[in-house]
């Protein structure tokens, strides 16, 4: 059973999620405010934190920075600011994903999932990362399919190193444009979706359904094993 943290300063709902995750078989431990979320997290460790970013006492993002300087657990920020510069701030500070209020609980409980299986994951060994049927060496520069090798663009290869080193974890697109491109193409979005387009015919069964290098829209992209 994994152990789930929700700090959020609105009685309703921490009530409301901690009776609709503990239904789906979560345990869960709630916090609200920032102070309490930090101390919670020295005394129980949990496996994933959702975080409201809008607490009385502290800045979410300080709470963000305070639970990474001890834990490396996955964090959810689920708050009701839904301007693109804030959620790329709560990324760039360490969050792992972000939801918007108002929200569906079933798509929470994805998030979630998809951020529990990250840790272990990593935990198993399996050989070179795979993206679908296509085994990757970052090291080596090749990437091999069922049907032989794939050539990839030395930009194809950085965008896909940058995305790679990160699994599961969204990194904003103005990151991958200034480390591709540098810090002047950081507005360009236009520049990730035709490579993002050329890379998934190249290595997505279904392009048009990705399933591995996922597109988080107007916040950035994700490589998901």
């Amino acid at each position: 059973m994994s152990h789930i943290l929700v700090v959020d300063d609105e009685p309703a709902l921490l009530r409301t999620l901690r009776i609709s995750l503990q239904a789906r078989h979560y345990s869960v431990l709630t916090a609200s405010t920032g102070q309490e979320a930090l101390d919670s997290v020295g005394l129980v460790p949990p496996d994933v934190v959702v975080l409201d970013l809008g607490l009385p006492d502290l800045d979410g993002m300080d709470v963000i920075r305070g639970v990474r300087s001890t834990l490396d657990v996955p964090i959810v920020v689920l708050s009701g600011r839904a301007d693109t510069a804030e959620k790329i701030r709560a990324l760039d500070a360490g969050a792992d994903d972000y939801v918007t209020k108002p929200f569906v609980m079933d798509e929470l409980v994805a998030r979630l999932r998809a951020v529990l299986r990250r840790p272990v994951a990593a935990a198993v060994p399996a050989g070179l990362p795979r993206i679908g049927p296509y085994e990757v060496d970052l090291a080596a520069g090749t990437v091999t399919g069922p049907d032989g090798p794939v050539r990839l663009t030395p930009t194809e290869w950085k965008i896909l190193a940058l995305l790679m080193a990160n699994p599961g974890r969204l990194v904003p697109g103005g990151q991958i444009l200034a480390e591709v491109w540098g810090p002047e193409a950081e507005g360009h979005g236009n520049y990730l979706r035709v490579y993002l387009a050329a890379m998934r015919r190249k290595l997505e069964t279904v392009p048009a359904r990705p399933r591995h290098l996922i597109t988080e829209p107007g916040i950035g992209y994700r490589y998901q094993p």
